[in-house]
């Protein structure tokens, strides 16, 4: 499984417009070179990443819930900022407890990479 093409679509998905903490945690990520990175700094980052995209099935998963009509738009907001928050905080959970497998699979692949980069270069 190659990985290489996944940062560039992140990065343009990530710099159109979403806004929050975990988002721009991934994109500061993204603008990192992790060729000379230890092995807990990989892991953080595709942790970070494994977190995003729970946190994006998440929100995906919540979409198809039906609204209430009792609900008024004032306390719609302010009910959508704690959803939003406790969907991050789930996700961040989710990864640290029952990883997916995704931030191990891409870990791998990375650190597979940058040997292979850093063998070529000498």
């Amino acid at each position: 499984m190659d990985i290489g093409g996944l940062n560039s679509n992140y990065t343009d998905y990530l710099t159109s417009g979403v806004k929050n903490s975990q988002a721009d945690a991934l994109r500061d990520q993204l603008k990192t070179d992790y060729s000379k990175a230890t092995d807990e700094e990989l892991m953080n980052a595709c942790k970070q990443f494994e977190a995003y995209f729970l946190e994006q099935v998440f929100k995906g998963m919540q979409k198809t819930v039906p609204e209430s009509q009792f609900s008024s738009s004032s306390t719609s907001s302010l009910v959508d900022y704690y959803k939003d928050n406790m969907i991050q905080e789930l996700a961040k959970q989710s990864t640290e407890t029952n990883s997916i497998g995704l931030a191990q699979t891409m870990y791998e692949q990375m650190k597979r990479n940058y040997s292979m980069n850093q063998q070529e270069e000498q």
